[in-house]
């Protein structure tokens, strides 16, 4: 019978755990098991730090609920999200490239037509998103459906709020050539939730907790790779520094100034507004 050393420990651990009945399981808990012990080993942990970050786990899953996911927030900032999304979306030169999901989807968001404001009076610039969404081969994906949810002008998202409605998020689908329209407003660069576990790590260090201004689009198309992905405004504040390492140079527009007069869905908007115009690329299934 074999007695726990220190030298022996992490051998026993992973042979144990080795055990599960599905290979896949085995495997990651073998790694994780392998991983942890080898994290503890080169820091020398403490005790008194071990219990603090026991204590950090408990409050993190304590600080989530059916609006907020603070454990989804702690692995965007520590860039696990992101390397996540790169491991399993390796998608063609030619596609659109895949970013974080993030914290703050709500599933259930309505359908809403060819450039439907989503905004629905919210104060703002106003904001007009226009293009396509194709395959890599430049054949237009008629009826797609666009899941769109963004920040307000203050920076909040609706999941931050105490309200009943659906607010800057809607369905979108495209036309038979393609194309989609969407109105709503410019959204701002805004600071992660600072009030919960996540944030108190981050503000013991010298990261930047911002994020650039973006907006999240979510197309699930049957017979196309699912794409998760930003639209980040060129020149905005915090492109370099995004605290989920979110920002990738093929998803930065540009958002055009126009006077009041004809947008780009047929009607009159009459205010001063913005475009920002963008081609989606899906994979196709392999």
């Amino acid at each position: 019978m074999a007695f726990v050393t220190e030298e022996n420990l992490t051998d026993l651990a992973v042979e144990r755990w080795g055990s599960a009945h599905d290979p896949r399981t085995a495997r990651l808990l073998t790694a994780l098991v392998r991983h942890l012990h080898a994290f503890a080993r080169e820091v020398e942990l403490t005790e008194d730090e071990w219990a603090a970050a026991i204590g950090w786990l408990t409050a993190t899953g304590q600080a989530c609920d059916d609006k907020r996911q603070e454990f989804i927030l702690a692995s965007d900032v520590l860039g696990l999200s992101t390397l996540v999304v790169q491991l399993n979306n390796r998608f063609s030169k030619d596609a659109t490239p895949a970013t974080v999901l993030g914290p703050f989807h709500i599933d259930g968001s309505p359908e809403a037509a060819f450039g439907h404001d989503m905004s629905e009076g919210i104060e703002g610039t106003p904001l007009y998103v226009t293009g396509r969404v194709t395959d890599t081969d430049g054949v237009p994906v008629a009826g797609a459906l666009l899941d769109v949810w963004q920040a307000d002008a203050e920076g909040a998202y609706e999941s931050q709020l105490e309200v009943d409605e659906a607010r800057l998020r809607a369905k979108y689908r495209t036309r038979e050539d393609g194309t989609y329209c969407l109105r709503t407003i410019a959204p701002l660069g805004y600071t992660i939730p600072m009030d919960g576990p996540v944030g108190d790590l981050v503000g013991r260090t010298g990261i930047s907790p911002y994020r650039p201004a973006h907006i999240h689009f979510l197309i699930d198309e049957p017979g196309y790779a699912r794409l998760i992905t930003h639209l980040f405004r060129e020149g905005a504040d915090f492109l370099a520094t995004d605290v989920v390492f979110g920002t990738k140079d093929a998803l930065v527009v540009s958002f055009t100034e126009h006077p009041a007069g004809r947008a780009p869905d047929g009607r009159v908007c009459d205010r001063p507004h913005l475009r920002a115009e963008y081609d989606f690329v899906l994979d196709r299934r392999g």
